[in-house]
């Protein structure tokens, strides 16, 4: 859009006599398809379009002040610090400005969201692609979204959104919508097995969902956690620009609001950043048993992509390079949509080794070689009991009962999820034979490929270890040094049969 086709407001928002504060000149001037973004400096100021484009309506005043005000409330809930007020603008003879306490007779005739300006450097898909983003970052993503959905609102309006029947009509419309670009984009086949996934998954897995809406795991999301909406802000990770215009966009089970960040990462070729993201996230929640419908919601995150970027080759006004580059990328999304739905072959690794051996170091470092699941005792001990993670237990959350609990769960999800094509890593003492076998049988049971890694060091340096755990206070573990030695009696050596599935 030229400058002489801009809006008078805009016009005169770039322009700094409309401001009561400084600006840094020149205004600068972003556009999307549903807004203008002006950059003053100090703080941005985002207007929304007079668009409607079917999911998306912001064809009246009225309208853009509701979701002016609901993006404000939404947002809040993730990046408070970044959303400071929907400011209405009036005008007096002729000139525009922010409404001012002086002026209580005139009539707002547009809207705008406040702002403080970041630099376009701190946004995490700028930082992923000049190798600024670690794995620290994607840590605190996960930490961050995983709080937020635990609080997130849910009722019975917006689980409807959840049901079986709507996530397949989701899916099914983006088949219809995409069925055109076969032969350009997306391959006949590609688009015939993922499609043909999803309807078996659909079939057989009616429960699951209605099981979700009955945990609550369907709330009033983000909708569009990626890069491109998490910048940092003062040091610290923002999650912005929720989906504000589009409950169905919006209202969704937690894990499909969380696979578009791993998607997202995946696509770009980190896999790493993405695993640690994704282990993060579900040591919070405890959420493991969602995992079934990970494959499913990352295959559709993946092709609403694919979608979204294949309408570009239908606009006549973009030039034919961008045109090559977006059929490109489509295509990528397309065969990654494809790539989620195929058949993997699980598998279940238990981590063995006193306190302080390494075991959650060389776990961690394993999923994020394998692309695995990662399980820790301490995490699903504590979750069992009701415990924050970092709550310290009692004596009761390690009584013989508790411990025969955890075990038993850690077996019923390693067996579960590596059936379902995961690599599973347990992460315990596994210091028993009758716990090591407990997992060993429900995963063979299932023809499931075990392995054992068994950590050990010298005395002493257990004993340092453990002591600076302590002093840094920063890990969900319980252990301390006076247990090492009853540990160590306790431990029970590994039979001729495991021995066969050591390292």
């Amino acid at each position: 859009m030229s400058s002489s086709a801009l809006p008078p407001i805009i016009e005169q928002m770039l322009t700094p006599a409309f401001y009561d504060h400084p600006v840094t000149e020149p205004i600068q001037l972003l556009q999307t398809h549903i807004s203008f973004v002006l950059l003053t400096g100090k703080y941005a100021y985002k207007v929304k379009k007079p668009m409607n484009f079917g999911f998306l309506d912001f064809s009246t005043l009225e309208k853009r002040k509701y979701f002016c005000e609901e993006e404000l409330r939404l947002n809040r809930r993730l990046a408070p610090e970044l959303y400071l007020a929907v400011l209405p603008i009036v005008e007096t003879d002729g000139k525009y400005g922010f409404d001012r306490a002086d002026s209580p007779s005139a009539t707002a005739v547009e809207y705008a969201i406040a702002m403080p300006e970041f630099a376009q450097a701190d946004l995490l898909i700028e930082m992923f692609n000049s190798d600024r983003l670690t794995a620290d970052h994607v840590r605190q993503i996960g930490e961050q979204l995983a709080a937020f959905h635990q609080s997130a609102a849910t009722s019975e309006h917006i689980s409807s959104f959840g049901t079986m029947a709507s996530v397949q009509g989701v899916a099914n419309d983006n088949y219809a919508s995409t069925e055109k670009y076969v032969g350009i984009a997306q391959t006949e086949t590609q688009l015939a097995e993922t499609r043909a996934y999803t309807d078996q998954f659909f079939a057989e897995n009616a429960a699951v969902f209605s099981d979700r809406i009955a945990k609550g795991k369907v709330r009033e999301c983000h909708g569009d956690v990626h890069l491109k909406n998490i910048c940092l802000y003062q040091d610290q990770i923002q999650i912005f620009d929720c989906i504000e215009f589009n409950e169905p966009f919006r209202n969704s089970d937690v894990l499909y609001d969380a696979a578009f960040l791993l998607m997202d990462l995946q696509f770009r070729g980190r896999s790493d950043l993405a695993n640690i993201f994704l282990n993060t996230y579900l040591e919070r929640t405890g959420d493991y048993e969602g995992l079934v419908l990970l494959p499913l919601h990352c295959s559709m995150r993946a092709y609403i992509r694919a979608k979204v970027t294949s309408f570009l080759l239908d606009d006549p006004n973009i030039p034919e390079a961008v045109k090559a580059s977006a059929q490109a990328e489509a295509s990528a999304y397309y065969r990654l949509a494809w790539e989620y739905t195929q058949p993997q072959q699980g598998k279940l690794i238990l981590m063995s080794g006193l306190s302080g051996s390494g075991k959650s170091t060389t776990a961690k470092a394993i999923a994020a070689q394998q692309n695995a699941i990662y399980l820790r005792s301490d995490a699903i001990r504590k979750h069992l009991a009701g415990l924050a993670l970092m709550e310290r237990g009692g004596d009761d959350l390690y009584s013989a009962e508790m411990t025969a609990k955890t075990y038993g769960k850690l077996a019923e999800l390693g067996a579960l999820l590596a059936s379902k094509g995961l690599t599973v890593i347990l992460d315990a003492k596994y210091d028993r034979v009758s716990l090591r076998s407990q997992a060993i049988a429900a995963a063979q049971a299932l023809n499931i490929p075990v392995e054992i890694k068994f950590c050990d060091a010298p005395l002493e340096v257990l004993e340092q270890r453990l002591r600076d755990r302590a002093t840094a206070n920063n890990d969900i573990a319980d252990a301390t040094v006076d247990l090492l030695a009853s540990q160590k009696a306790a431990f029970e050596d590994f039979t001729d049969a495991e021995k066969a599935l050591l390292i």
